[in-house]
């Protein structure tokens, strides 16, 4: 061909009867709506292609009628392998009344496995899905009965239990960038997410198959940067360019430049949640945040607790994620979730599936729809509703630290706040806790025998994953034991000394949890070692931002040396420290008076160049010692 710019409808045309189809989109953003509107027409004109194998990770569509809702027609799809379902609703409703095959994937496994076709491989093996519904012990990720072929396997590797997945091989692939050169060059400036169009672009060439983009423009061949280039034309076979109602950024945005980076809002701007049950949920969330850890926050109820965060003036001191390979900012909401404001980096969902996967992730927070005594959760399925699993099982299963948040009950449920204490106006219709589930989407068992700390957070009380099952630990203030909490449980939890959820929760002024959060970070930082006379102090990981930050270590390490009562040596771990420009000087001084006061000799011990480029300097100009080793037993022999 002359140019790889053709129309819609010649593209779907190159698409035959029971080909496997693999379509990008994550959500309701970045979905190469053109094509799947064009791919339907061709099928209500011609019944052609027919029988297809659609392939999805992250739920191209809308919830209503856009995106890969546009496919469910009898005999257009065969089969579906999915991974999050609850935004295509239309398809779903087909595969629960067995009108074509289905099967739910966890979406890190899915965005995993294009990367493993491109390389040849036959699928993917992972820990992720153990004891969930996925598991083929259990369904198999099987979604109904008419689905018979296990795509699912127990494996054992290296003496590891392992889950094998594979799909069949893809023959067609829908994509979409921004702008496409006429040697078929994608760059994604204009998109809110990367996806994983490069490893879906790869899988799919590498299989002989046939990759079609949807692009807003098209640009003369050579006047590209090769680094704006994600996906190489040598990838390409066709480009379609869309009319713009076919290509908004998001279902919900047509475009926002602070959804692509090009600009920065300010998070002022950014209104504070009303006080309801929702806001008292996400603000009891919040006091499990921690300065300086990787969070990922879910769908739904989970997404509060960065409003939260920001009223708090916490997100200076943690870095918050989205599985859609957002890293910082403020994750986006409800049409616009996946995306995020005043994002730091960008990684394609692969990308991020490998940090999660590996244990990247210090806390998450998601959604509670179904909890049984086990500590067990479904979020997946709810008889002929198919949300599917998403992300919440890589993330769920690999985080170190996990929080389900939601309320008590559903369905009507309303409460009133006042006066710090909180009562039950009229109950929800539905119990979230519950004697069975329909399918497991988290094993509480497999997480008690792995030792990870799990809560089930909701507005009246907040229970802990043990060994033995679910204990209450937390009681709101004005809620009755009895009455208000177990009468709605199929369930007696484990109950010993449950303690009043924080009272500061259930008034309508700030919680002041930033000094809290660094406070009680600061204590767990400071070691004394009496027969050595030494104070280790241990600021690894450790940010400061404002002057008051550093006040604020003074106080902390100020208090514990009036304790001990006499000078002492020290030894400071500053590997990961980071102190921005604002509290730089203050610091500095907060380093002479504790010299001056309560120090007799230091040593310090960093990898880290930043410490001798701005630290440095800074002391040295007060007189101390600037030397900074690289191993604490270097720091150590030099006392």
């Amino acid at each position: 061909m002359k140019t790889k710019n053709v129309s819609a409808e010649d593209a779907v045309a190159l698409v035959h009867d029971n080909d496997v189809l693999v379509c990008s989109g994550f959500g309701t953003v970045g979905v190469p709506d053109a094509l799947l509107l064009a791919l339907a027409q061709s099928h209500a004109k011609t019944t052609h292609p027919s029988g297809l194998t659609l392939i999805f990770g992250g739920g191209p569509g809308d919830a209503n009628d856009k995106g890969v809702n546009r496919l469910a027609r009898d005999g257009l799809v065969r089969r579906a392998i999915g991974g999050h379902w609850g935004m295509v609703p239309r398809l779903a409703e087909m595969a629960i009344a067995g009108k074509m095959e289905a099967y739910n994937f966890p979406l890190g496994v899915i965005s995993h496995l294009y990367r493993d076709i491109a390389a040849g491989l036959p699928g993917n093996v992972s820990r992720v899905g153990l004891g969930t519904f996925v598991d083929p012990r259990q369904q198999g990720a099987k979604i109904n009965a008419q689905t018979k072929e296990d795509l699912v396997e127990v494996v054992t590797l290296g003496g590891e239990e392992l889950l094998f997945y594979r799909v069949p091989k893809p023959h067609v692939a829908f994509i979409r960038a921004s702008v496409a050169d006429t040697d078929g060059n994608l760059s994604m400036e204009r998109e809110a997410l990367t996806q994983d169009a490069l490893a879906i672009a790869m899988a799919v060439k590498n299989s002989g198959g046939l990759v079609i983009a949807q692009v807003e423009f098209i640009t003369e061949a050579g006047s590209m940067n090769p680094r704006q280039v994600k996906v190489p034309g040598m990838l390409v076979d066709c480009v379609v360019v869309s009319p713009p109602e076919l290509h908004m950024q998001t279902f919900g945005t047509a475009y926002h430049p602070a959804l692509t980076g090009a600009m920065r809002r300010p998070l002022d701007a950014v209104a504070p949640l009303r006080m309801d049950e929702r806001k008292v949920i996400a603000r009891r969330a919040a006091f499990e945040l921690m300065p300086n850890a990787v969070v990922n926050l879910g769908i739904g109820m989970p997404e509060g607790v960065a409003g939260v965060a920001n009223e708090e003036r916490l997100l200076a001191y943690m870095t918050l994620t989205a599985e859609s390979g957002v890293i910082g900012g403020i994750p986006g909401s409800a049409m616009d979730f996946g995306t995020a404001v005043n994002a730091t980096a960008l990684l394609d969902t692969n990308q991020q599936f490998d940090f999660y996967d590996g244990g990247g992730l210090d806390l998450a927070i998601l959604g509670l729809a179904e909890c049984d005594s086990r500590g067990n959760i479904n979020v997946s399925r709810f008889g002929p509703k198919l949300a599917g699993a998403g992300g919440f099982i890589n993330i769920s299963q690999n985080s170190r630290t996990v929080l389900f948040v939601g309320t008590f009950t559903a369905g009507g449920l309303k409460v009133e706040i006042e006066n710090g204490a909180l009562r039950i106006v009229s109950e929800g219709k539905h119990r979230k806790f519950v004697d069975t589930l329909e399918q497991v989407t988290f094993s509480g068992t497999y997480a008690a025998m792995a030792g990870k700390r799990v809560l089930y957070i909701t507005e009246r009380c907040v229970f802990d994953l043990t060994a033995q099952g679910l204990e209450l630990l937390e009681i709101a203030p004005g809620v009755d034991l009895e009455r208000d909490i177990l009468a709605h449980m199929a369930f007696r939890p484990i109950i010993r000394q449950p303690q009043p959820m924080a009272a500061c929760i259930f008034r309508d002024e700030p919680m002041g949890l930033k000094d809290s959060l660094l406070a009680i970070s600061l204590i767990d930082r400071i070691s004394w070692q009496p027969l050595r006379n030494r104070l280790f102090l241990n600021f690894q990981g450790l940010k400061l931002v404002t002057p008051k930050d550093a006040a604020d270590v003074q106080h902390a390490v100020e208090t514990r040396c009036k304790e001990i009562g006499h000078r002492v040596n020290v030894v400071v771990n500053y590997d990961g420290f980071e102190i921005l420009e604002p509290a730089l000087e203050a610091y500095a001084k907060v380093v002479e008076y504790m010299t001056t006061h309560y120090y007799d000799r230091t040593t310090r011990y960093s990898t880290s160049a930043f410490l001798l480029n701005k630290l440095g300097p800074a002391t040295y100009a007060r007189g101390l010692a600037t030397h900074i080793y690289e191993t604490r037993e270097e720091a150590e022999a030099a006392l």
